[in-house]
C-alpha cells in the first residue's frame, strides 16, 4: 500500500495569524483585507485552496468566529457550523500515523483554520490573544519566554499606549510653583 503523497496539508501558525489579522484598523478605520473576493482567493490558493464563492464564505465565517472567540465573545455555534461533519481519520505510514481530513473541498481550508487555532491553543496555552490597544483589532502570538507581550507591535500600539500613559501622568502631576 503506497501512502506517500497522502499527507494532509495543515495550516501553520503564520497562516492562522494572517487570517486573524486580516481586519486591521488603519488610520482609525476598520479594514477587511478579505473583503475583495480576489484577496481571499489569493490567500486560499497560497494555502492549497482553490478559491471560489463557497470556499470564501467558509473562510470568512471561520475567521470571524475565531476572532470573536479570541476577543471573548461566544462563537461556539459558529465554530460548530464550520466543523460540522468534518472527520480526521488516521492511516499508518512508514513515518507513523498520517491524519487525513475528510470534509467537503470548499470547507477544507476553513476547517484547517479552526484546527490550526486549536493546535496553537493546545501547544501554546495563553499565548494567542488580542492586542491590548483598544483601538487595534489585531492579535498576537506571544513567543516570549515570560509570556508578557501585550501589543501586536511595540513600534505602533506599544509606543502609542506608553506615550498616552506618560502624557496622562504628566497632566496629573502638579507642577511645582
Amino acid at each position: 500500500m503506497e501512502l506517500v503523497g497522502k499527507v494532509e496539508a495543515v495550516l501553520d501558525d503564520q497562516a492562522l495569524m494572517e487570517a486573524l489579522n486580516s481586519t486591521p484598523v488603519v488610520d482609525g478605520q476598520g479594514q477587511d483585507l478579505w473583503r475583495a473576493d480576489h484577496d481571499v482567493d489569493g490567500w486560499a490558493r497560497k494555502h492549497g485552496g482553490h478559491g471560489g464563492e463557497e470556499e470564501r464564505r467558509w473562510l470568512r465565517s471561520a475567521r470571524d468566529a475565531l476572532q470573536a472567540v479570541e476577543s471573548g465573545a461566544a462563537a461556539e455555534s459558529r465554530l460548530r457550523r464550520v466543523l460540522a461533519g468534518a472527520r480526521r481519520t488516521p492511516e499508518p505510514s512508514a513515518a507513523g500515523i498520517v491524519w487525513h481530513l475528510d470534509v467537503a473541498p470548499e470547507r477544507r481550508l476553513a476547517v484547517e483554520l479552526v484546527l490550526a487555532w486549536a493546535d496553537v491553543k493546545e501547544r501554546m496555552p495563553g499565548r494567542l490573544r488580542p492586542c491590548e490597544n483598544p483601538e487595534c483589532r489585531l492579535f498576537l502570538l506571544d513567543r516570549s519566554r515570560a509570556n508578557t507581550a501585550r501589543w501586536c507591535s511595540m513600534k505602533t500600539c506599544g509606543n502609542r499606549l506608553k506615550a498616552r500613559r506618560h502624557q496622562a501622568r504628566t497632566r496629573e502631576t502638579p507642577r511645582p510653583d
